[in-house]
């Protein structure tokens, strides 16, 4: 009994007296201080409508980006689009991520995007005539941008294109480096 006592003792006393130095603090965030995090944020828009344009035989349209929300040129922008399904009854919101292709009796089509900083442009392109494109793809549509803060990263200075600068850079001889087969 003695030596279990004095086991949970030692235990105890090893959760409890393992502290140490805290360290330095993180790098400062947005507002200077450190340990903030930086968070993308999503925006949803409802009943986005998209007009067809003959002359390049696609269906598309933009959507500008609230004032409040800053868009840096190096964020990245992720758009999504809302298909509710249907089964025994249930109903499910499931979100696709864009490129999407729909295989249909006619052809294929292609919902894709470009984006500024701005604002994003929405396209539904097609290897068909999409002049009557069915209203269930161009109507009353949901879509979910999500942005994502990013940097743009520092160059290395490293020509990546010639075999021997990036052999030099890093500080690598030939027969250091394998011939792989797969």
């Amino acid at each position: 009994m003695k030596k279990l006592l004095s086991a949970l003792f030692v235990t105890a006393l090893l959760f409890t007296a393992c502290e140490g130095d805290q360290g330095p603090p993180g790098p400062p965030g947005p507002e200077g201080e450190p340990g903030i995090n930086v968070v993308g944020q999503t925006i949803e828009y409802e009943d986005v409508d998209f007009d067809y344009f003959a002359d390049v035989n696609y269906h598309a349209t933009i959507i500008g980006l609230p004032d409040d929300v800053e868009v840096l040129t190096s964020d990245a922008i992720l758009v999504y689009r809302l298909e509710v399904i249907e089964d025994n009854g249930d109903v499910y919101e499931t979100w696709s991520l864009i490129p999407q292709n729909f295989f249909l009796d006619e052809g294929t089509i292609q919902y894709v995007y470009n984006h500024t900083d701005v604002d994003v442009e929405l396209i539904i392109d097609g290897d068909f005539d999409l002049t009557n494109l069915d209203t269930g793809f161009t109507q009353d549509q949901v879509f979910r941008f999500v942005i994502v803060p990013s940097d743009f990263a520092e160059s290395t200075g490293i020509d990546v294109a010639n075999f021997n600068a990036v052999m030099n850079a890093l500080d690598l001889q030939e027969q250091d480096v394998q011939n792989v087969q797969m």
